[in-house]
């Protein structure tokens, strides 16, 4: 089983053995003229059943903060890609392994562990950029045959299954066996040829996206090095397979790249990455420890404001207030306009129940950072928390007109709207989280409910809102069906 569950990763991580193993993957036949290649209609429709199972079985991390740093470098990326027309999703899962994975649909997932043995933002890049181009380079679709032998929601559960395994074997068997009904086998066979292209349109992503294009293989070296002295290969090398000859040449293409005196990363890798060590550590207090012991080593100023920050987010997730807002404030004084510490600052005040103080350092960062996501959906949770519903929606709602919502909008929204006392927006913030989260029927269900509701009912303009929906999501389960994604 456990060897079941290695092979059926595979099919995540779009990875290639230099063995060329001959597999299979069973697959819905959906009508296109070879019967055997992946449509981008159903890769992207997959992709959306894919990532409603994830978030159902694996531990996403939900830190707004980080969520918007991780699509920033993979937007960055992308939009230097020959092909820039697919839809991607970023998101970090947590967990110490060291792995990443690319699904249908552009949906790329980095396990918080990658972030934690990466030295530069530009190693993280690389992992990223690897995954982006097994995606626009189609190894999905050239790589998968079609057959009549698995509904796309049992598959898209059991790729959700085979996620929980990399993290949780035990889970993951037990999870695939619900979903499979039985031991059967799910794999791919990528090429050498596939790897190598990924290597080759990342570390070409790298370059012209501003990132050193050698950390790419920095990382894979370091990988490999170290893995000489555990008894079982990190579970990237499992999944990325990787030969001398792979990495010398990846380092040779890298090396056509001229060295730069200084690359375009952020100090923002390095603070994320110090609040992803926190949620590492089980018990905060440890983390206390840790951030105390390295602070006070730290000799640069950019290691001390590093180790500075990671000790504020160690103290609070601890319970210790004033010590932390102490740090903050030292902080804060030599750059008082970063939105880090000031959102760390915010954090301290909601955490300790002092929600006026962190309304007004929320208001002062929105004047300097009016659009920024994390700010925006923090201040709305936080308005939420201290009973200030009406200023949460307002906020959100004038959010929405200028930005793509997202399933936190709605869920932030939806309770809002009920607390303000507007069930009826409620209800319809609510059908917008089933849809985004892959349910479209129950969307639907939520919609025609309200239409036949009366006490209290939609007037006019909420009731074309609603049809105009529901005209909306009914077409889009025509399509999901069309494609066997759900009867």
């Amino acid at each position: 089983m456990r060897q079941i569950l290695i092979n059926s990763l595979l099919v995540l991580c779009f990875s290639c053995s230099v063995t060329a193993e001959v597999t299979t993957l069973d697959l819905p036949n959906i009508g296109d003229s070879t019967g055997g290649i992946l449509s981008p209609e159903f890769e992207r429709r997959l992709g959306q059943a894919f990532l409603s199972q994830i978030r159902k079985q694996a531990d996403i991390i939900s830190d707004q903060e980080i969520n918007s740093y991780i699509q920033s470098i993979g937007y960055r990326l992308v939009s230097q890609s020959d092909n820039n027309t697919q839809q991607f999703t970023f998101f970090i899962i947590n967990g110490a392994l060291i792995n990443a994975f690319a699904a249908p649909g552009g949906i790329v997932g980095i396990n918080s562990g990658v972030i934690l043995n990466s030295d530069s933002e530009s190693e993280l890049a690389g992992v990223i950029a690897h995954e982006i181009a097994h995606v626009t380079q189609k190894h999905m679709a050239r790589s998968v045959e079609m057959s009549q032998k698995m509904s796309i929601p049992r598959l898209a559960a059991m790729l959700g299954a085979i996620l929980v395994a990399t993290q949780n074997p035990d889970a993951g068997q037990a999870a695939l066996l619900a979903v499979q009904g039985a031991a059967a086998q799910a794999q791919i066979n990528f090429t050498r040829s596939n790897e190598e292209e990924a290597d080759r349109i990342g570390i070409q992503l790298l370059a012209r996206s501003d990132f050193n294009p050698r950390g790419m293989t920095s990382f894979f070296e370091k990988l490999q090095k170290n893995s000489r002295y555990f008894s079982q290969a990190p579970e990237f090398l499992r999944t990325h397979p990787l030969t001398t000859r792979r990495i010398a040449d990846a380092r040779a293409r890298a090396e056509t790249y001229p060295i730069l005196h200084e690359y375009d990363e952020s100090k923002s890798f390095h603070l994320i990455k110090a609040k992803l060590v926190v949620k590492n550590y089980e018990n905060p207090e440890d983390a206390v420890g840790f951030f105390s012991d390295e602070l006070a080593k730290a000799q640069d100023k950019k290691s001390v404001d590093i180790y500075r920050y990671g000790y504020v987010i160690a103290l609070t997730a601890a319970g210790q207030y004033e010590p932390a807002r102490e740090h903050i404030r030292v902080l804060l004084a030599n750059d008082k306009e970063n939105i880090t510490y000031l959102l760390a600052a915010a954090d301290i005040e909601v955490e300790q129940g002092n929600y006026d103080a962190a309304f007004n350092i929320f208001s002062a960062a929105e004047k300097i950072y009016p659009d920024y996501r994390p700010l925006i959906l923090n201040y709305a949770n936080a308005l939420l928390k201290g009973r200030q519903p009406y200023l949460a929606r307002d906020k959100l709602r004038h959010y929405g007109k200028f930005h793509t919502p997202d399933i936190t909008y709605y869920d932030y929204l939806a309770r809002a709207e009920a607390e303000a006392g507007n069930p009826i927006e409620s209800s319809m913030a609510n059908a917008e989280y089933y849809f985004l989260t892959g349910e479209t029927r129950v969307a639907i269900e939520q919609l025609k409910h309200l239409l036949g509701q009366t006490r209290p009912g939609p007037d006019y303009y909420q009731t074309e809102r609603i049809r105009a929906k529901l005209a909306y999501l009914r077409q889009e389960l025509k399509i999901e069906q069309d494609l066997k994604l759900t009867k």
